[in-house]
This record gives structure tokens, C-alpha cells and sequence, in this order.
């Protein structure tokens, strides 16, 4: 098992690439707190891994929410002890709108959602880790986004190319301290978030021009991200700080 015994938050962890992250930790042996806002979808998560052999938790967290971040970290830490993995992957996305479209109030939200969030996990779980004076990993769910936008999507794209920027900065500031940071970037999955991003138009048609955009033929699957935080979770990557991996089929080729 290659996360045995360690312990794991993962943010957005009901549905989606959050839920597909979970049940490879758990299978790998590492605790995990099940965070979404969906407490009804976290507590779902965490029995099915519990009744599979796993030892899960699940807690409602509003990540754009500092108190509420800061007790996430600490329910972690008082049910099982230590924190060693904090997997930031909530998000939210955007129908297709045009930058200078896009509401005040949305583009707000997405970065309170998208880019605050990652800022407070950050603020809230660092001095834990540097408490242990263990290795601590944090993982943010970036996306091809940042580094290969679509058009009408602007405000989303912002947010996720500001995430690369912080990764990369908070990975320089925390190596000191044996803490690794990286980002994920996935394209777009069969996920409940990619029915906004294809808009209003016929939904066979959107989705298969999606598709076609991706060398390898098919959008990301909860797999694909769990098989690469898992990676970049493990001992395997001890020397790997700084990243952002690529979970793509070749798209930001």
C-alpha cells in the first residue's frame, strides 16, 4: 500500500474527480477526511469506503469559508491524529459567457471558490505540517485552463492560471520545510461541472467537438486523477515540488 497509515483531506471529495481521488487513497491504506459542501454526497463516499475495509470521515465545508477550512484541518487532525496529504480540488465552473458578460458577482464567486480556497488551505493547514516537522504534500486541482484556455470561459481560465502561480510560489516558500506542492491539470471529465462548460447548445454535438480537441480521443476520468495524485502523493515523488502534471490525452500539446 503506498499511502499506508497516512491521512488525507480532500476537498470536493462527493462527486467527480474528488470522489475518484478518495477511493484510491483509501484503497492505498491512507485515512481520509471526505470534505465537500454536499455533506449528504460526503457522507455517501465515506460509508461505501468504510464498508469496503477504508477509514473515512466525511465533513461539510464551505472552502471559500476560512473558519470553516480551519476546522476541516483540525477535524482531520483530532480523528486521526496527524495530517499529511491535503488534496485542494473543490471548484466550481462557468457557463460559456463572454469576459465582459460575465456578472461582477459571478466573477467574484468563482475566485472565492476557485483561488481563495487554496489560499486558506494553505493558511490553515502549513503551521500543522510544520508542526509534525513531517513531509507534508498539498496537491491543487489546476486544469488545462491555465495553460490552454477556451474561449467564453475567461473568468474560469483566470482562476486556474492564478493557481499555477501560487503552486509554484507556495512550492519555493515550503521546500525549507519538506513540504511539497503541485497542481493537477486534467481536462475537462464526465463530470457534473462539464454540462455547464458545454453550454446550451445541442449537448451531443458540444460534446463531441469537446472530445475532439483531446489526441487521445476521450475526456478525463476520475481514474486518471486518482492514479496522478496518487503519484505525486506517494514516496515516489519526494523529489517532484513545483509541478503542474499534466491529465490531458495531449490536449496542452
Amino acid at each position: 500500500m503506498r499511502l499506508k497509515n497516512k491521512v488525507a483531506i480532500v476537498t470536493g471529495g462527493a462527486s467527480g474527480f474528488g470522489e475518484g481521488i478518495v477511493k484510491r487513497f483509501a484503497k492505498e491504506g491512507a485515512h481520509v477526511l471526505v470534505a465537500d459542501i454536499n455533506i449528504e454526497g460526503a457522507e455517501k463516499v465515506a460509508s461505501e469506503i468504510n464498508k469496503d475495509g477504508g477509514n473515512a470521515i466525511a465533513c461539510r465545508v464551505d472552502v471559500s469559508d476560512s473558519q470553516q477550512t480551519k476546522e476541516m484541518i483540525d477535524r482531520s487532525c483530532e480523528a486521526f491524529g496527524k495530517l499529511d496529504i491535503l488534496i485542494q480540488n473543490a471548484a466550481i465552473g462557468m457557463r460559456p459567457t463572454p469576459l465582459v458578460e460575465t456578472s461582477e458577482e459571478e466573477f467574484d464567486t468563482l475566485f472565492n471558490v476557485n483561488v481563495k480556497s487554496v489560499y486558506l488551505g494553505a493558511v490553515h493547514s502549513v503551521p500543522i505540517f510544520r508542526k509534525q516537522k513531517s513531509a507534508g504534500v498539498i496537491i491543487n486541482t489546476v486544469s488545462t485552463a491555465a495553460i490552454r484556455p477556451r474561449p467564453g470561459l475567461t473568468a474560469y481560465n483566470a482562476t486556474k492560471g492564478s493557481l499555477v502561480t501560487m503552486t509554484k510560489g507556495l512550492s519555493l516558500e515550503l521546500a525549507p520545510d519538506n513540504i511539497r506542492v503541485n497542481g493537477l491539470c486534467p481536462v475537462a471529465g464526465d463530470t457534473a461541472m462539464l454540462d455547464g462548460f458545454l453550454g446550451d447548445g445541442p449537448k451531443d454535438e458540444s460534446y463531441t467537438r469537446f472530445v475532439s480537441t483531446v489526441p487521445l480521443g476521450r475526456l478525463c476520468k476520475p481514474r486518471d486523477m486518482a492514479n496522478a495524485a496518487l503519484y505525486l502523493a506517494s514516496e515516489e515523488a519526494d523529489f517532484i515540488t513545483g509541478v503542474m502534471l499534466e491529465v490531458d490525452g495531449g490536449r496542452c500539446v
